[in-house]
């Protein structure tokens, strides 16, 4: 299938990890926790730790952790719709299209729940026709973009005249937790807001007209790691469970899809996971410092599902006009990791 169009969001304001410590440090869970997960916290948020700044989309940050599961529930509900709508309008207004003219609606997410879901309401905003086909990935965590890319590649395999949009959108600041745990607070530390969209074509027209073809998908299932980075629920809220293993187990995931995908030599794109699991993936494969990865952590955090998408954004609008030959990849909960190959682009 052929890229038309991508578009990344994050929403204002942006709090720098300086002022993400001075706000955890005034809220009122802040004097609960032990000195020693006040001095992590702390540690993270002062240090040099690969994140310069993070975008958020609930609003009064400060009060966050004192709202219930009902009310963040109910801001997920608000913003992922708005975030999210507003990345695949940029996304159609990049592509020349109208809404009407799309033909089916893909959209992931993690951070919250709705039914019927967030397909439904982005459509509904944005002016989908009512033969549209909508559908829904929920629960792959932040590897989730890839795989629903993969599932609109199917939908064009059947229907290559249809233009279908992905809408990867996670408000990460709405399932934020605080205890003790030391992962639930590095996770604190690491987790943005923002929404990807991209539009996609299954006409062969488009490699003579030199657009971005994604193929080669391809996926990695390791449940017996699962416990090492998923969702669970804690009195209603969203806990983020995060282990320090998680780094190794993503480089060895993303070692063996890369070695089976005949992509030597292409670039490495891959989730902003963090910047220890960005050194554990480099080190494995033994390729050159992911920047364009670390920059994306840097300029907003880890985003979750949108988050690889952002860096094949960064890298396809620093070389318009050039051809490209990335090979991304995307890891979460499950633990699963993902990837697809991405070339083309020369006009």
């Amino acid at each position: 299938m052929w890229l038309e169009s991508l578009a990344c969001v994050r929403p204002e304001p942006f709090y720098t990890q300086a002022e993400c410590w001075e706000v955890l440090r005034n809220s009122s869970r802040f004097a609960e926790l032990r000195p020693g997960s006040q001095r992590l916290l702390e540690r993270i948020l002062k240090g040099s730790g690969g994140i310069d700044r993070r975008h958020f989309a609930m609003p009064q940050v400060e009060g966050l952790f004192d709202l219930s599961a009902e009310d963040l529930n109910r801001g997920f509900e608000r913003e992922a719709p708005r975030l999210g709508g507003e990345a695949l309008g940029r996304a159609l207004e990049e592509a020349g299209l109208r809404a009407g003219e799309l033909d089916a609606l893909l959209v992931c997410t993690c951070t919250g729940y709705l039914c019927p879901g967030l397909s439904s309401y982005i459509g509904e905003a944005a002016g989908l026709r009512p033969d549209a086909y909508l559908g829904d990935l929920v629960g792959l965590g932040c590897g989730a973009a890839l795989p629903l890319l993969r599932q609109a590649a199917g939908l064009l395999a059947l229907d290559p005249d249809a233009k279908v949009a992905c809408v990867s959108v996670e408000v990460c600041s709405a399932a934020f937790y605080i205890d003790d745990d030391p992962g639930v607070l590095v996770s604190l530390c690491l987790f943005g807001d923002g929404a990807a969209a991209s539009i996609w074509s299954g006409d062969r027209a488009g490699e003579d007209a030199g657009k971005v073809r994604a193929y080669g998908f391809d996926t990695l299932h390791r449940p017996e790691a699962r416990e090492q980075l998923r969702f669970e629920n804690r009195g209603g809220k969203l806990r983020n469970r995060l282990e320090r293993t998680v780094p190794a187990t993503a480089a060895a995931a993303v070692r063996e899809l890369h070695a089976r995908s005949g992509a030597n030599g292409a670039e490495v794109i891959t989730h902003a996971g963090g910047r220890d699991v960005l050194d554990a993936v480099a080190d494995s494969l033994q390729v050159p410092d992911l920047p364009t990865s670390r920059e994306v952590l840097r300029d907003g955090g880890n985003m979750s599902s949108p988050s690889v998408l952002f860096a094949v954004d960064e890298v396809l609008r620093a070389r318009a006009g050039r051809p490209v030959d990335l090979w991304a990849s995307s890891f979460g909960a499950g633990f699963s990791c993902h990837s697809c190959r991405l070339t083309g682009g020369n006009s």
